[in-house]
Formats: C-alpha cells, structure tokens, sequence
C-alpha cells in the first residue's frame, strides 16, 4: 500500500478510538459500563499506536522522497540534508500536528499506566474523558482541514522545494520544537484533573497532589523549549537577539508565566487550604494559553518573524479555545 492510503488509514484510526473513548468514558461516568476503564484503555493504547504508524509514515515518505505524498511534494527535497530531513516533519502545519498528537498519545498512556488502579474513582472518568476529547479535536484536525496525508501527482522529474532556509541552517531545528511540544502538551494532564476536580467538586488538594509532578514536568520541557528558542534566535540574523518580544516568542512565554504561578501558589493552598479556586483557574489558563498560543502562530492573524505557516485552521483553534473558556468558567463560577 501507499504512504497515502496507510497514513490515512492510521489517522482515521486514531480519530475513531479517540471517539469511542469518549463514549466508553461517559458510560462509565452514567454507571452502564463498569469495565470502562480496561476499554479506555485499550483504545488509549490503540490509539497511540495510530499515532506512532502516522508519524513513522510520515517520516518514512520523507526519508525516501515520497512526492506522492502532498505534504513532502511541499516541504520535502533531494537537496535537504539528513538530519533536516526528519525534522522537516516540524516544519510546516500538518507535520506538527502529527507531532503534536503523537506527543499528546504519549501523555495520556504515562496516565493510564500511572493511574491503572484508579479506575473505579469518579474523578479518573472525567481525566479519561477530557483526555479523550482533547485527543478527539486534534486526531479530526487530521481528518479534516489539516490532512497530512493527501495525495500528489508530480511531474516526471519532480524535486520539492524543501523547508524554509531559515529550518535548516540550525541543528536545534532537531530539538527545539519536539522539546517545546513536550511543554505545551504537557499541560494537558493537569488541565484533565482541574476539569475533573470542578465537577466531582473535588476541589481539594487530592487532585493538585496527582498533578504536581505533571505540572512541574510540563513546566520544565517549556522553560527548556523556551531557552533553546532563545539560543536559536541569538544565532540567526535577523530574529532580533535572544528575546525580542516577538508575538510568537510571547505565545510560548505566557502559558510559561500561568504555569510559574501555579507551581508556586500551590504551595499556599497545601500549607493553609487558600487558593483554591485560583490554582484550578491557574491550571485551566495555562492550557487554554496553549491552545490560543497554537492559533496566534498558525493562523497568521499577527505577523511575526518565527512564523512559518499560515492556514485556515486558525478559526477551528479558536473556537476551541472559546469552548475551554466557557466551560470552564461555568464549572468554576
């Protein structure tokens, strides 16, 4: 079979277990499914391993000059050394959202495996559940407006043009990226518990103990990202030093800033019990800079010397946001 058809066929698989696992998950939320937690599960795993073919394609298509494939006809090249090669899938939009989706697979399994015992707790449903919709969202991105895998026919001949001059003249193209994500990403576990705390009205401390370690590790990827991306900057003509308050710059360092202050309020609220609503609305607004942070650097809406790619996901992301905001603001109200 073709890279094409595989790729497709993984991407579709992966946004069908994402699917069914928001339905397994509020079966056992309504009580009709008391086993939900070994099928959520299951389709966490199947679904990572969709993500895992996806991007291995992917890479494969590029690795070996596929121009069948769309998205190497236009990023892919004979001339891109080795190394760029691989992280040209970081590149452009649909590459970074198969990387971003195979990052978030990986967060959700380390939290089926961290909490396989938990399955009976109220609270883990709504983890699952969140988890599982957020997967959702970005697993149809694929399906839809931000397909990786459509098909090319290519001249006799045909050479790609290849990522942009400005992707491939900086080893840390390899790492900075894939790094950052990490940090972003990362951000969704604990976004899951906050939701979940809010409607079980655990708003305790049970579940910022589970997320803490998250949080910090979450934290850390980004302040690591955000240091690379500092570094990079520095070395390249014209990006204006190693901070130069760009907008893209500034979408990576305020989900930093909301991160910062919970890892730090936090200890208030397990010495003296305050905070409480803070730290949950602290957790929510680092997520949900996120997800407006991806729309500021995709949709072109601002001009910025780091952005690469503009395209019409723009407004899929922002009303996504807008659904974090509102819901959100209606469980902590």
């Amino acid at each position: 079979m073709s890279n094409v058809a595989l790729g497709s066929a993984s991407v579709t698989i992966g946004a069908a277990c994402a699917i069914a696992g928001i339905i397994v998950a509020l079966l056992g939320i309504l009580g009709y499914r008391p086993r939900w937690f070994a099928d959520a599960k299951l389709l966490a795993g199947l679904m990572t391993l969709a993500s895992i073919a996806s991007v291995a394609i992917m890479e494969r298509a590029l690795i070996t000059r596929d121009f069948t494939v769309q998205f190497v006809a236009d990023n892919g090249s004979s001339q891109t050394p080795a190394l760029f090669n691989i992280a040209t899938l970081w590149s452009a939009l649909e590459g970074s959202v198969l990387l971003w989706v195979l990052v978030l697979c990986g967060y959700v399994v380390a939290v089926v495996v961290k909490f396989r015992n938990d399955g009976d707790d109220p609270m883990m449903q709504w983890v699952m559940l969140t988890l599982f919709v957020v997967c959702a969202f970005f697993f149809l991105l694929m399906v839809g407006p931000s397909a990786p895998f459509t098909s090319f026919d290519p001249p006799p001949g045909y050479d790609g043009p290849g990522p942009n001059p400005l992707l491939q003249n900086h080893i840390l193209m390899a790492f900075h990226p894939p790094i950052l994500y990490l940090g972003y990403v990362g951000f969704t576990v604990p976004f899951a518990f906050a939701i979940a705390a809010l409607v079980t009205g655990r708003v305790g401390e049970g579940w910022m103990v589970a997320t803490r370690r998250w949080t910090v590790l979450a934290w850390g990827y980004l302040t690591f990202g955000i240091v690379l991306g500092a570094w990079w900057s520095y070395e390249t003509l014209g990006w204006g030093g190693y901070w130069a308050w760009d907008p893209v710059e500034n979408a990576s360092f305020l989900p930093w800033l909301t991160g910062t202050a919970f890892i730090h309020s936090v200890m208030v609220q397990e010495r003296r019990g305050m905070l409480r609503v803070w730290n949950l609305s602290l957790v929510v607004s680092t997520f949900a800079l996120t997800i407006l942070g991806t729309f500021i650097t995709r949709s072109g809406v601002l001009q910025s010397v780091h952005a690469f790619v503009e395209s019409q996901i723009g407004p899929w992301f922002l009303t996504f946001f807008a659904l974090i905001v509102i819901v959100s603001l209606g469980l902590i109200a």
